[in-house]
Formats: structure tokens, sequence, C-alpha cells
């Protein structure tokens, strides 16, 4: 996003915009096991309900505010930092990189069980002038591939998601690139390349557009990224989700945005609010944002820019969910009720304390750890339902709203392969640890099996397309709505 040096420039964006765990166990309740369980009290966990995050932008100056820490860790469950991985403070210099105030959000998160969006790798603003001043096609493009590159192996592992170009696109009625070093001296092709070089060096981490002033959908910018990424999408170049940055006026979200939201989603990416923050935080607005997100089944999460209106980069609109002094505001609650959260939700059949086989809707049949195998990496499967212990699983819920999974036969956890999050990753069995890798997110569907998504991969647990015989592997793989990603729990 725009930072502060840019603010003119977004004001009047904004005012085009404005008036537009161990031992818990996961459980369907049988006649004998009648509990209700509240819907989830926090943002994060609420989202997390429906398989999405709630996240926050994060100053790693202001990690020692305890009122502010304590916020960022009780209600949000993805973190993107707010300058520390921009190419200013990254590479101040060429060759030279500066990784420790972002490692510092990034330990933050990994130790809270947040997880991480990369925040940016190509961006025309707050860039150093000895990237700027480079007026030769071949040194600038050597330049921007080995600041991806470099970059992200960094934080290879560590990374939900890239905002890998960031804005390229210009205000107004053109629907073409804005002016900038890389599109003036590399030319359009620059985003293109700058993808493929992100998958080249991370073939795991989701990799996005993100841009403002893209939520109505009759808009010319909406149209032009709409349009690169249609053309994307065709032609196999690597892109999976584009980011709305969301700077809204008192307003709120433009009548057209979940209609926006829908368009892109249907290209075949995911779509993510990436930056909101809405003049004087109107409970409707937030709500009505909220509302165009969960109503679009590939709007995977909301991230909103600060946590205290004290830290927001837009002074004086006071624009968050809670006030200088950290106290939850009436948009806070808009919000949670937004999500569903706040009172008895729609997962009143997940009880703790029982043990159940989990079935494939598509396959039918049971996620079975192999008969005799119980060492760490044992890969999974499915089998028909024979009552074994190596078919029981007991969860246990996190406080992120997540579950752990752990096989009543060999003792371990359904896990993600640490580091391993890419479409077709086999999972497995491995001793309990609480990473973020064995936490799996439940959500309802409509016939009462749930979506399991890893809260690492952010991809749902399945049995792949097609396959049902006995033996079929268990992977993640995006999250599709199909029945061979659905699971009963029995």
């Amino acid at each position: 996003m725009s930072w502060l040096n840019e603010e003119p420039r977004l004001r009047r964006a904004l005012s085009l915009a404005t008036g537009l765990a161990a031992g818990t166990v996961l459980a369907l309740a049988g006649p004998a096991n009648l509990a209700a369980h509240a819907a989830s009290g926090t943002l994060g966990a609420a989202a997390a309900d429906s398989g999405r995050y709630f996240g926050t932008a994060v100053a790693a100056g202001k990690l020692g505010d305890s009122t502010y820490a304590t916020i960022l860790d009780r209600e949000f469950n993805m973190i993107t930092p707010e300058n520390e991985m921009k190419w200013d403070t990254t590479e101040p210099s060429r060759g030279n990189f500066n990784f420790g105030p972002a490692d510092q959000i990034v330990n933050h998160a990994t130790a809270h069980g947040q997880r991480m969006r990369g925040h940016t790798l190509v961006w025309h603003s707050q860039l150093p002038s000895w990237v700027s001043s480079i007026t030769d096609a071949n040194t600038l493009r050597s330049v921007m591939n080995n600041h991806i590159t470099t970059e992200m192996n960094h934080f290879k592992g560590k990374i939900y998601a890239w905002d890998v170009v960031n804005e390229a696109f210009a205000d107004g009625g053109s629907g073409q690139h804005r002016s900038s070093v890389f599109q003036n001296v590399l030319g359009n092709g620059f985003i293109e390349e700058a993808f493929r070089t992100a998958r080249a060096t991370d073939s795991s981490a989701k990799l996005c557009y993100n841009d403002y002033n893209i939520e109505n959908w009759s808009d010319a910018k909406t149209q032009g990224v709409y349009n690169m990424v249609r053309d994307f999408k065709s032609r196999g170049v690597p892109i999976d989700c584009v980011g709305f940055q969301s700077h809204f006026g008192t307003g709120g979200p433009p009548a057209s945005f979940q209609t926006t939201l829908s368009n892109f989603a249907a290209l075949g990416v995911d779509v993510q609010i990436t930056e909101l923050d809405i003049a004087q935080a109107p409970a409707t607005a937030y709500a009505n944002t909220v509302k165009a997100c969960m109503n679009v089944a590939r709007c995977t999460g909301i991230t909103v820019w600060g946590i205290r209106d004290s830290d927001s980069w837009r002074t004086g609109e006071n624009p968050l969910l809670f006030d200088n002094s950290g106290n939850k505001k009436p948009a806070y609650d808009a919000v949670l009720s937004a999500l569903g959260g706040g009172g008895t939700g729609n997962s009143g059949d997940i009880v703790s304390g029982t043990v159940y086989s989990l079935t494939g809707a598509a396959a039918g049949r049971a996620l079975d750890v192999p008969g005799g195998q119980t060492a760490n990496g044992t890969p999974l499967q499915v089998w028909d339902a024979n009552g074994g212990a190596n078919q029981q699983w007991r969860a246990s819920q996190n406080g992120d709203g997540s579950y752990t999974l752990t096989n009543v036969g060999s003792g371990r956890v359904l896990d993600e392969p640490g580091g391993q999050t890419g479409n077709g990753t086999r999972m497995e069995i491995w001793d309990a640890n609480g990473g973020a890798n064995q936490h799996w997110r439940a959500s309802r569907n409509g016939d009462g099996s749930y979506t399991l998504t890893n809260a690492a991969s952010g991809r749902a647990l399945e049995v792949p397309a097609g396959q049902s015989a006995n033996g079929s592997p268990v992977q993640v793989w995006d999250s599709n709505g199909g029945a061979n990603q659905h699971w009963s729990f029995r």
C-alpha cells in the first residue's frame, strides 16, 4: 500500500471510492452428544470457522507495545508487514539485503501461530533511488529478478501469499499501466516476468497482484486489472490471487464490490481484501465489506491496515476497529457478526471429547493410517471403514479456532509436511508440535460434511479427483468445493 509519502494520491483515490491444543475432538454431535459450541468470539477464529483468515498490518517497532501485541495475538491469524518487506528496507543498496525488521515480525507470527502475507516485491514506491535511476533494461531486469529471488528465498516456507507486484495500474480512465521505472524501462512484460520469477523461486506460496481503487466493477482501472488476470490465466502465467486494498471513504464499498470479487474469482484466482480501512469506521460499511467477501467462496481472507486508530496511516479519520486505547468500536461487533461470530454459530455440531472416523464424501472411504504403520512420516490414504484405531481421529481445538487431529492408533497427528504447501502435497502423520502445518480449519458444508483447510498452506484436505479406490492418497489442494474435499465425521 502507499505509505504516508503517497498520502495525497491515495486521498484522491479514496474520494473516488467513497459512496460506492492436543486432546480435544472434532465430532458431529449425535443423540448422546448435544453440547453446543459457541461461535468464535475473535475475528481470526470467526473467520477460520468458514475457512478464511482475518489479518492486520503490523509494524515491527510496535510489537513491544503490550496493548498492541495483546490485541494482535488475540484477534488476528494473518499478518502483513507494513513496511518491513518493501524494497527500501530490504535492499537499500544494490546486493546488500536487510531482513532484520521483517524477521522480527515473521518470528512473532511463528511463535503465535499466525500466518504471513509478504508485502511487497515489486512496487514503484518506497523504492531506493539506486533502482529508480536505472535506465538499462538488462540491468533493471537482473536487479528486479535478483531482488525477488533473494527475498523470497529468505522467507521460503514462511509466507502464505506474496504481493508480487503492487499498484502497477494507473488511476483514471486509461485502464493501462502507470508510469514507473519498471514500466518505462522494461515495458508491459515486467509484471509477467515478476510472476514467473516468483513461481520459479517458490512453488508453494500463493502469488498475488495487489492494487487500490479496483473495487468498483465498471471502473477502467478495475477492467484493466481484470483483463490482465484473464490473459495471465489463459496463457499459464502463474497468478493465484488478486488483492483488493479497499481503502474506503465513509460510504464503504461500492455497490458492485461483491460482483467484482465474484468476477475475478470466476477467472480461477482467490480474491482477498488486503488493506481494509474505512473513514470513521461506520459499522454498516464494515459489515457490508465483510459480507461481500463471505458471499464469495474464493474470497479467502480479510486484512485491516492497522490495529488501533492511532496506528493508522489515515491520521484523524479513525478508520479501524479499535480506538486509540485499544477498545473495540461498534464496527468491531459488526465485523464479528458478519463473520458469523459472537454468538451461537453454525458449528453447533462440533463438540470436544469424542473420537470419530473421517469419511471422504466422494470416495466413501475412511481417512486411514496403513495398518501396522505408526512411524513419523507414514503417508495417509483412504480405505474401507473398519472401525480400527488406525481410522479413529481425536482433534483438539486450538486458540485460533482450528483443530489438531490425532490418530488414536499411532498417537500422531494429521500433518502437512513442514515447508511443503504446494498442490498435491501428500499428508502424513507426525508427532504433535503445535505448528500451523498441523492446524486444520473446519468449515461446515451444506451437506453436513466439513472442508478441512490447512492453516499453513491454506489448501484443503482431499482425495484426488476421480480416485476412490482403497489406498488412494490423501493430499492438499486449492479449495474448490468438490465432494472429494468433503469429509463426514461419524
